[in-house]
């Protein structure tokens, strides 16, 4: 499989469709078991094909009452403690943080495939564009490759087709607008009515089935790529509080990718019973309206994350 590097945004036609989906029945007593029930298969599943990574962490990101959460594999800390290390062998050894999107599975509802990647695409500029770090955020695309590792280890997606070596070169995968039965699978049933977005992290392992590694002894584990998937269940637009704004959703799970936390006040007013976040940011745990720029609170942990990166 070759590697089509891009230099600009382009859209490019779809040519296939996620094929053979299939929900396998697992009990739950709630979300955070339920995700921890997948993360239990998937990660036995990498282990048993002996790749030394393993799901991480699995953050939500939520529209209406519920707000979203992040559920981590290892309960050793209790901070976002998977970060990404420059020039990471496992990785590329580099300093570039790579990107693509799912071609195949990359249109929102409502919209057409054209104008979701030029939003996505814009979001992905503004993290790269902050000032205070020079990451080099490198767009890289495969025409015919449905992204979404997460969904074949965890048991969503039965496909015939062999399984894809991990050796792909991409940091980051956008993995496509989903229908909401994969987010019932993932969360629970019903859960495909509130989350609208989701970013899984995977980390390096020291052996196939071990612990984490911490190869820069920084006393965080070690993010070997990250995956992102979207609720198709919503409507989607472009610059618009409702239906869901992409750009602003590609912002916020792009932030959980790049090692943000989630933050922000939530408090619900009496008077309408609507819940808000103070600060307003980006990273806020629910989707409230459009927002397009980094705020304060925004920037300043991207910095407390990046700032030392080394240039490229």
């Amino acid at each position: 499989m070759k590697m089509k590097k891009q230099m600009l945004c382009v859209s490019l036609i779809a040519a296939a469709l996620l094929a053979m989906l299939m929900g396998p029945s697992v009990a739950s007593a709630g979300p955070q078991k339920h995700i921890r029930a997948m993360m239990d298969v998937a990660n036995a599943h990498l282990e048993a094909m002996g790749e030394p990574i393993g799901v991480g962490a699995v953050e939500y990101y939520t529209a209406g009452e519920e707000v979203g959460q992040i559920v981590y594999y290892n309960d050793r800390t209790k901070q976002y403690g998977i970060r990404w290390v420059p020039g990471d062998p496992g990785r590329h050894d580099g300093t570039e943080i790579t990107w693509t999107s799912n071609l195949l599975d990359g249109t929102a509802t409502g919209l057409t495939h054209a104008e979701t990647q030029a939003e996505l695409c814009s979001a992905m500029a503004t993290w790269g564009n902050a000032n205070c770090a020079e990451i080099p955020l490198v767009m890289q695309l495969y025409p015919g490759v449905d992204w979404g590792l997460y969904q074949w280890v965890a048991g969503y997606v039965n496909s015939p087709l062999p399984f894809v070596p991990i050796d792909w070169g991409i940091d980051i995968a956008h993995a496509g607008w989903l229908p909401g039965a994969f987010f019932d699978w993932l969360y629970g049933p019903g859960a495909s009515d509130s989350v609208i977005g989701v970013a899984i992290t995977f980390y390096w392992l020291e052996y196939p089935g071990g612990p984490p590694s911490d190869i820069d002894n920084n006393g965080k584990f070690d993010t070997a790529f990250v995956e992102i998937y979207y609720n198709n269940a919503f409507p989607w637009g472009v610059g618009t509080d409702w239906p869901l704004d992409v750009r602003t959703v590609v912002l916020h799970e792009a932030g959980h990718a790049l090692s943000i936390d989630h933050f922000g006040r939530i408090f619900r007013t009496a008077a309408n019973g609507k819940v808000h976040f103070a600060p307003l940011a980006i990273m806020n745990a629910g989707y409230s309206r459009k927002l397009w720029r980094l705020k304060g609170t925004d920037l300043a942990s991207y910095c407390s994350v990046w700032a030392a990166w080394p240039k490229k």
